[in-house]
């Protein structure tokens, strides 16, 4: 429907009054800037470094030791250290900021060790996934974005389930990233989370207490301890046993990102080689004894027509699809992630 010209025209007027309040608030912005700006140097807190030229400097370190994307990294370890955005980086950048001497040293400091390929993560202590922060450090496997997409068919599964309360366990849950990132996207559900390794469960401890909201459990235990293939005396009386016992036959999605790795490769990567816990990489000649033994845990956990979700390396797909076939899963089926390699199988019980 056409307005009349009046009508027309009292739009247009409002849309041009919107445009310039926009652009004043902006001026106001960059001046208020510019005066904080001036006031720090006035003060003396500023060394007189440019914030653009120590980031320029530091993106042709990290360039020259083959970190893959430079730029990023030297404006997050920034603003780790000045308590910003990436995105307020860039605004102070454009803005001509300069540094005090503590916070260019202390940032000088931080790209000498990521020169040394120590994780980005580990240097700011947090872990971005899928719209949460983790805590992460030595010790944890750090969550990578392919872990992401593996995640979201453990979501679109809950999603689907015809119940007020979905039921997920997360083996081999790390940091605790698969296991909040559910509870973080269906508040809904309510989700276990099985860690062996010490160290990283300190790690997903700490997660869980910040992000959990009540609705995650977490739990300390061997994998293998669930395995119907484990000595029957030993397994029965394991606190992991017992604490998931009201749980068999009811969980709807059993997810895990497992080691997974050979234990005769070697991964290419310097952050994963030296920085991975070995305990959250390798698996086994082939790379797949753990996932065997979620396969048959998994089994007696599983509600009917639950799905279990794996992630693996690419290569492994057809091994990990007719393995499951042989313990009784249905309809297993391998997925690329978005480079194109095989990254998860999903089955259904």
């Amino acid at each position: 429907m056409r307005l009349p010209v009046s009508e027309q025209g009292s739009t247009r007027a409002r849309r041009g009054r919107d445009e310039a309040y926009r652009e004043i608030i902006s001026v106001f912005t960059v001046c208020y800037e510019l005066c904080q700006q001036k006031l720090r140097r006035a003060r003396g807190k500023r060394g007189g470094v440019l914030l653009k030229a120590l980031l320029d400097e530091i993106e042709r370190q990290l360039a020259d030791a083959g970190v893959p994307d430079p730029r990023t990294d030297a404006e997050l370890l920034a603003g780790h250290r000045l308590d910003a955005s990436r995105g307020r980086v860039q605004v102070l950048v454009a803005l001509g900021e300069d540094l005090s001497d503590d916070d260019t040293r202390a940032i000088r400091a931080l790209a000498e060790q990521r020169a040394e390929r120590v994780p980005l993560q580990h240097l700011t202590g947090r872990a971005p996934f899928r719209g949460i922060e983790l805590s992460v450090g030595p010790g944890v496997f750090t969550p990578r974005p392919e872990t992401e997409m593996v995640t979201q068919f453990a979501i679109d599964a809950l999603q689907a389930v015809p119940t007020a309360e979905p039921l997920a366990v997360d083996l081999c849950t790390g940091s605790g990233a698969i296991a909040l990132a559910i509870a973080n996207e269906l508040p809904t559900a309510r989700v276990w989370a099985v860690e062996k390794d010490p160290q990283a469960h300190a790690w997903a401890t700490r997660n869980v207490a910040e992000l959990g909201d009540g609705r995650v459990t977490l739990l300390c235990g061997d994998l293998r301890e669930l395995d119907p293939a484990h000595a029957q005396s030993e397994a029965a009386d394991a606190p992991i046993t017992q604490a998931l016992a009201p749980l068999r036959g009811r969980v709807h999605v059993v997810v895990s990102n497992p080691p997974y790795v050979p234990s005769g490769a070697i991964p290419r990567e310097p952050e994963v080689r030296e920085h991975d816990p070995e305990l959250a990489l390798y698996s086994g000649e082939d790379g797949l004894d753990l996932i065997r033994v979620i396969s048959r845990a998994a089994r007696g956990l599983i509600a009917p027509g639950g799905l279990l979700v794996l992630e693996h390396a690419e290569g492994q797909g057809a091994d990990i699809r007719a393995l499951l076939t042989r313990d009784g899963w249905r309809a297993a089926a391998t997925h690329r992630d978005l480079t194109g390699r095989d990254r998860a199988t999903v089955a259904h019980a």
